[in-house]
């Protein structure tokens, strides 16, 4: 299914601008819609929900900046993207948008194909702030489904490997979410860390939600890849858990009908999906891949990697491939 164009809301009291903008912006394939002064622009902006919104400095009745302030205090449209636009802006003029909240600024006359571009940009900056994690600022769902399904588009050989905590509600049980967070935050740069030790790029990391990640990266590299992030995780349990526990290597806590018990030391359990060994008609599949050999290694002890049937990276002939490293 082909994406919705995003929508432009053009908002001037000029029609023929406001009517010439729109058919270049349509012809570069976004949607459009047209208000004629602040009223108009507050009424399609609560009705049709653009991506963005272009607003003339001098619109009638509420001005661009007025409009600009009122609609960054609304936590409705807190984040939309907003682009000012003013005949002859002076630098003064700029400062004071920018303080209202707008994103960007552009001066009349303008370039229709910088007017284009710009909106393009904006759309994709807040985009990616919107789905990136508030925790740990790496990419999330829809980001990390867009990535993977462009690499199976263009044809490029891919590992998915999808990455999880193991023992982690023990954690939150006795550490607390604080030093929970801490742990997802302490994987996402042992994430950083093993791409950068094994050299693996092209490469897109991603965030899926709490204590889920994703590295996205050339078959030939998962193995280095998940083996230093093995490395650089079981060093960080090491300080993130209490002396005592590292020590006897296990926390105690207790389970759900209150009775004692001890989980190990958080470990992770990784399922690695190949392009090499299936073909992938979507990214949907490849996640659906990675996810079950993810539950493959969690059925394991220790750090562990799972690995299709039938090829390890860079190999051929071999049965399942697992391996562990507990660090």
């Amino acid at each position: 299914m082909p994406a919705t164009p995003d929508l432009v809301l053009i908002a001037d009291a000029d029609p023929e601008i406001a009517e010439f903008l729109a058919a270049r912006l349509r012809a570069d394939g976004f949607d459009t819609a047209l208000a004629r002064d602040g009223y108009q622009a507050l009424a399609g902006i609560a009705l049709r929900r653009p991506g963005i919104v272009l607003l003339e400095a001098d619109l009638p009745f509420i001005d661009g900046l007025a409009l600009t302030r009122q609609l960054r205090a609304d936590p409705a449209t807190a984040s939309l993207p907003i682009i000012l636009l003013c005949a002859q802006a002076s630098s003064a003029d700029k400062i004071a948008g920018l303080k209202a909240g707008a994103d960007d600024y552009i001066a009349k006359p303008f370039d229709p194909a910088e007017v284009s571009a710009r909106i393009g940009s904006a759309i994709r900056r807040h985009r990616e702030i919107r789905e990136s994690s508030p925790l740990t600022g790496m990419p999330g769902n829809d980001r990390i489904l867009r990535e993977l399904q462009a690499w199976i588009k263009r044809g490029d050989p891919f590992a998915l490997c999808y990455i999880d905590i193991d023992h982690f509600k023990a954690v939150n049980d006795v550490y607390g979410f604080v030093r929970g967070d801490e742990f997802i935050k302490g994987l996402a740069e042992c994430v950083y860390a093993a791409a950068g030790d094994a050299g693996a790029a092209p490469v897109f990391l991603g965030h899926v939600g709490g204590d889920d990640f994703t590295i996205l990266c050339a078959p030939e590299h998962a193995e280095a890849v998940t083996g230093f992030l093995n490395e650089h995780f079981a060093r960080r349990v090491k300080q993130l858990c209490d002396p005592r526990d590292v020590e006897r290597g296990y926390i105690e806590h207790a389970d759900r009908s209150r009775r004692m018990t001890r989980s190990r030391l958080p470990t992770l359990s990784t399922g690695v999906a190949l392009s090499t060994v299936r073909r992938f008609a979507d990214a949907y599949e490849a996640v659906a891949e990675a996810t079950t050999l993810k539950s493959v290694a969690k059925s394991h002890t220790g750090n562990f990697v799972a690995f299709p049937e039938g090829r390890s990276p860079g190999k051929t002939g071999r049965r399942p491939v697992f391996w562990t490293n507990d660090g």
